[in-house]
């Protein structure tokens, strides 16, 4: 009775093995006990025979971990070493057996152990993400160092190469870098002040004189067609074809700058300051600030594809590195934005800047906004506006603070078609100054506005706090006894509508006896003077009598 018991505990363990079935089919048909010490010595035969193919089969699992084939996973989540961690030995088997195989299993382990461990491809690179190049597999890199690529700078097809072209030019400028670094060691050991060249450099310069005389010689007919046939065909998809328009020389040192970029922004991926495919910049520097973006905007692809942008705080123009912006603002003239300066007090400027006359900053004036605004759709079409641009001036220029845009001929007298405080210098009053000044616009054309609708999140805050401002201060120095919506439109240039949406949040209009009744609420007011008096004298504020400033005729 007790062997049926072990043998019942060995079927459980062994379940789905043949050796299971055979003891569960003994203990059914009750066979002798000479039956069972044979089954028993057919189990250590075929325990020994698994052993021994486990052994055999572990360079297979070698060669299968060398192609990245993943084997089945054992219940602690890691490969197992060979077949024999897959099965459980059964525990009829003599204590010798299972010490046998217990230590031929560790030193299985012990083998692939010292072998290096390989990354898994989904550690390192993304599946989901694809070459935007049109029949590319994202296999290959254009610098020949890598497997695989997700952007079109390292997009061996979209430069007219194959993976395998680009892995021997890869080899093939190792080879040259490294003949170079050796003859220039070899060279500053004998260097002096005035070396002249040596007669293996004179020669060299010869050839590249030599390589450069047909480079102006023009294209054949049967080139052009060529040329033209691939334009057509791939369009924008895929690199003009470079054969033949320069010097062999010439373009192996083009094809050279372009692995290097590919390898450095390649560089910038991994470490994670480059997003991948999604086409979505996450910081701009601007000046002397790094700003993280909030939104998308329509740049360019080839900008787009960036994780940082670099832009000129004067002219707006946007570059993809430090060094194109270094250089650019060595010899960018702007201090301060194209157009008339139309009000100037203290440090704080604003420009009126015609979209039909300076059409490029306007441009990129709106697709810096766009980082930063969700609901804004206006980016190319910008002649029909005027910008004004409001700067903060020290030794160095005229720094961007914010802008907002309106319609020269507005049928519904939208005063602002658009409004943005830069980020670096939001919660510091100037949204308001600006909402101020589109209503001191108001003002002087003796036209009553609104801003234009919808309104984003931080504009609509900015207008309530500000239209509750102007309400109260509006109270507080009217002396009369009868109130008119209509009288405080007239003076404010705020809308009515803006008004009574205003005074129902601050529960100041009231429906009594078929009327609607203005209450002064005394509280209100006197926690506004409060805070004007905590303010003090702030520079914030708009000055009406430092706006030169005429109303502008026609379009």
């Amino acid at each position: 009775m007790p062997r049926r018991r072990q043998r019942a505990m060995a079927g459980s363990v062994s379940e789905g093995t043949e050796d299971s079935d055979s003891s569960a089919e003994r203990e059914q048909t009750h066979s002798s006990e000479s039956d069972g010490n044979m089954a028993k010595r057919q189990r250590l035969t075929r325990a020994s025979t698994r052993l021994s193919q486990s052994s055999q089969d572990t360079p297979d699992l070698k060669r299968a971990a060398d192609h990245d084939e993943s084997p089945p996973l054992t219940p602690t989540g890691n490969a197992p070493s060979s077949e024999s961690e897959l099965d459980i030995s059964s525990p009829n088997a003599s204590h010798d057996e299972s010490h046998t195989k217990d230590q031929a299993s560790r030193d299985s382990d012990k083998d692939l152990s010292h072998r290096p461990k390989r990354r898994r491809c989904h550690e390192t690179y993304n599946f989901n993400m694809k070459c935007p190049t049109p029949g590319c597999n994202s296999l290959g890199h254009l610098t020949g160092k890598h497997e695989r690529h997700f952007a079109v700078s390292g997009c061996p097809l979209y430069h007219n190469l194959s993976a395998d072209e680009c892995k021997v030019k890869a080899i093939s400028r190792e080879k040259q870098e490294e003949e170079a670094k050796t003859q220039e060691e070899n060279s500053s050991r004998h260097a002096t002040r005035h070396q002249t060249p040596t007669p293996k450099q004179s020669k060299y310069k010869e050839q590249v004189a030599e390589m450069r005389k047909g480079r102006n010689a023009g294209q054949q007919k049967e080139q052009k067609e060529k040329h033209t046939e691939h334009r057509q065909s791939h369009g924008n998809t895929r690199e003009p074809l470079l054969e033949n328009i320069t010097s062999e020389y010439d373009l192996e040192l083009f094809r050279k700058a372009q692995a290097r970029a590919s390898e450095d922004l390649e560089k910038l991926r991994i470490q994670g300051q480059i997003t991948e495919g999604n086409n979505m910049i996450k910081t701009i520097v601007f000046g002397r600030f790094e700003l993280d973006t909030w939104y998308h905007s329509p740049y360019p692809e080839e900008y787009a594809r960036l994780g940082r942008l670099y832009v000129c705080e004067f002219c707006l123009k946007y570059m993809k590195s430090q060094t194109i912006l270094r250089r650019h603002m060595a010899k960018c003239v702007w201090k301060h934005p194209p157009g008339d300066e139309v009000y100037r007090k203290g440090s704080i400027s604003v420009f009126e800047v015609d979209g039909k006359k300076n059409k490029i900053y306007c441009q990129n004036l709106c697709l810096l906004a766009k980082l930063f605004l969700d609901h804004k759709t206006l980016y190319y079409d910008v002649e029909p506006f005027l910008f004004y641009v409001m700067t903060e001036a020290d030794n160095t220029g005229c720094h961007l603070v914010g802008y907002f845009s309106k319609e020269k001929n507005s049928f519904l007298n939208y005063n602002v078609s658009c409004i943005l405080t830069m980020p670096q210098y939001m919660r510091q009053g100037f949204g308001k100054m600006l909402i101020d000044f589109s209503y001191l616009l108001s003002k002087v054309e003796e036209k009553v506005g609104s801003p234009e609708r919808p309104l984003s999140d931080l504009g609509l805050i900015s207008y309530r706090s500000y239209w509750k401002e102007v309400l109260l201060r509006y109270m507080c120095n009217f002396q009369g006894k009868e109130i008119s919506i209509k009288e405080i439109s007239q003076e404010t240039a705020v809308n009515p509508v803006d008004i009574v949406s205003t005074l129902q949040s601050l529960q100041m209009l009231k429906y009594w006896k078929g009327k609607h009744l203005v209450l002064k609420r005394q509280d209100l007011i006197d926690e506004w003077k409060a805070k004007e008096i905590k303010r003090g004298n702030s520079n914030k504020t708009i000055d009406p009598s430092s706006l030169k400033w005429t109303p502008p005729k026609g379009t």
